[in-house]
């Protein structure tokens, strides 16, 4: 059934493309063939945009879009969507922000639940992002939704991470968590013509300065993303950066370790269904001998 859709989703072709997303997706029949077949592509630039909410993360990709489809290049968006605790569904709340793009011939847009997943990414991230890239998509902008641990997790599947602050941040520069620091490359102040923006931008130059490794300056970019002031900077520094690190081999070996452990992850844990979690638990509660370190013990073994 999957090798029907192999030479559209190779041509680019956007309902190809789809459909595989959905074998995948849907762990149908073939899904795993598939994949195995996929070739191994450089040409892609694979950014993953994150931040907290409210930064305006949407409307800064949404920029990015307009940007490049002016200099006639293809890019697919994966919009990652809070779901919700009870229907895993995804809110569809950014393809709503990115309208105007939706029906372009060289835009493609996803948006995936997080249903749950650890880190708050889509536990089929990195498999639709690699039908992408076989695509030949010239950008992959990857959008989380910048709670919990997805800003870290991104990291593990974008060759670029951009995070986006705001300058009301300025008050927790200092206090910045590590793991934030450790995994940008790239830093944009949105809603930069708000009160305090230079002092914040120039405090972030300095920490940015000070966590600098492999030779890649952390570049820290003004932006007014409702004007489309700095779009034209935060992709030269997206290229810059694929640049960089497409020639340093240690990069390249630690991203590809991290996808591999994050699948293995997944599909160790393919047989573990919270709801059915919640139905065996509720169940257990009635005997009031309930221990959850006893009912884990039964779950792990065999």
């Amino acid at each position: 059934m999957y090798q029907q859709y192999i030479p559209g989703l190779l041509s680019g072709d956007i309902k190809s493309l789809a459909r595989c997303i959905s074998l995948v997706e849907n762990e149908a029949a073939g899904y795993e063939q598939l994949l195995e077949q996929l070739p191994v592509s450089h040409h892609t630039i694979v950014a993953g945009i994150t931040g907290p909410p409210g930064a305006g993360k949407s409307t800064l990709v949404n920029g990015l879009i307009t940007s490049l489809l002016e200099q006639n290049k293809s890019v697919a968006i994966i919009a990652v969507d809070p779901s919700s605790p009870f229907n895993f569904g995804a809110l569809l709340g950014d393809r709503i922000r990115m309208s105007q793009h939706f029906n372009h011939p060289n835009v493609f847009i996803r948006s995936m639940a997080s249903r749950g997943a650890l880190g708050g990414l889509s536990p089929k991230i990195i498999e639709v992002s690699d039908l992408i890239k076989a695509a030949k998509f010239d950008y992959l902008f990857i959008e989380t939704v910048g709670v919990g641990q997805s800003e870290v997790e991104i990291a593990g599947v974008a060759d670029t991470t951009v995070v986006v602050v705001v300058p009301e941040a300025g008050d927790e520069i200092q206090t910045m968590k590590a793991g934030l620091m450790e995994i940008a490359d790239i830093f944009v102040v949105n809603k930069a013509d708000r009160d305090n923006a230079d002092i914040f931008v120039k405090n972030l130059r300095l920490l940015a300065h000070s966590k600098q490794t492999g030779g890649w300056e952390i570049p820290v970019i003004k932006s007014i993303a409702t004007q489309h002031a700095g779009i034209h900077e935060i992709i030269n520094a997206i290229s810059r950066h694929h640049e960089a690190v497409s020639h340093q081999q240690p990069k390249q070996v630690l991203l590809l370790a991290e996808k591999a452990y994050q699948l293995i992850q997944h599909r160790r844990m393919k047989d573990v269904a919270k709801q059915t979690l919640q139905q065996e638990i509720q169940a257990l509660l009635t005997q009031k001998t309930f221990n959850l370190y006893r009912y884990i013990h039964t779950k792990t073994q065999g």
